[in-house]
């Protein structure tokens, strides 16, 4: 499947905060993150096309986006390898075998690979410049969450098991007074939350988890830390909680 289309010849800036490096092996003490523009949907995408000169009414792209999209869904579930002008979408089988299997082994299941195209990739290289905006000055920030039992990353987190979260700032204590409220917690679209009742490891970069077990599966959920711990020092007790919410969602399965 390949598709092309006419791209407006205009320059992209993204500005670039310096946030405190919260990967175990880094070498340096800072990273840099865009400064992201709100999430948005099909229904928001589709509205923001004026802002680049498409006069295709938004009505149109988004029914297009979401036919298009789902199409493509049922086409690369059937085998087909889809390729677009943003990325390529294929399904492949992990594991090893010695070519005398008639099924997978149990556990195992088919995956979708995506990457970005060719053609994108060389565009954000060449289209896209990062304006440089000084050190975030957020006190503490969640950068990943990994699921352990499918090894996805901001993506979905899976009920009763473990989830690690790596960061800067993320050390959970409280005074006896605030204990109740300190906590990760698993808060919804409607601000329902959900408390972490095991933390297996609790350092300033690095959380290790249990997804609450009762957690409605295909719910999206943000996470949400609330500590007393100082985000410059761990081991200093502050006088009130600080919160720091992920900027991605997780959806539960």
């Amino acid at each position: 499947m390949a598709l092309d289309f006419i791209t407006k010849d205009i320059m992209h800036h993204i500005a670039a905060k310096f946030i405190h490096a919260y990967l175990p092996d880094a070498k340096k003490p800072y990273n840099l993150r865009a400064v992201h523009q709100p999430e948005l949907d099909i229904h928001g995408i589709a509205s923001k096309a004026d802002v680049y000169n498409i006069t295709t009414p938004p009505k149109v792209i988004e029914e297009g986006l979401t036919a298009g999209l789902e199409l493509i869904y049922y086409l690369a579930a059937d085998g087909y390898k889809a390729k677009t002008p943003l990325f390529n979408l294929s399904v492949k089988f992990p594991g090893e075998y010695d070519g005398s299997e008639t099924h997978l082994a149990e556990g195992v299941r088919p995956v979708a690979r995506l990457s970005p195209s060719a053609a994108f990739r060389s565009y954000i290289a060449q289209k896209v410049q990062v304006d440089f905006d000084g050190i975030d000055q957020t006190e503490g920030h969640i950068g990943e969450a990994r699921d352990e039992a499918t090894g996805l990353i901001d993506d979905v987190m899976t009920a009763g098991n473990i989830i690690t979260l790596h960061g800067s700032g993320l050390k959970i204590e409280s005074d006896a007074a605030h204990s109740a409220e300190a906590g990760l917690f698993f808060e919804d679209d409607a601000g329902d939350e959900a408390k972490a009742s095991v933390i297996a490891v609790n350092e300033p970069r690095t959380l290790k988890a249990v997804v609450p077990a009762f957690l409605k599966p295909g719910t999206a959920y943000r996470l949400k830390i609330v500590t007393q711990s100082s985000a410059k020092n761990s081991s200093t007790i502050l006088k009130d909680l600080r919160k720091i919410s992920s900027e991605f969602t997780l959806t539960a399965q």
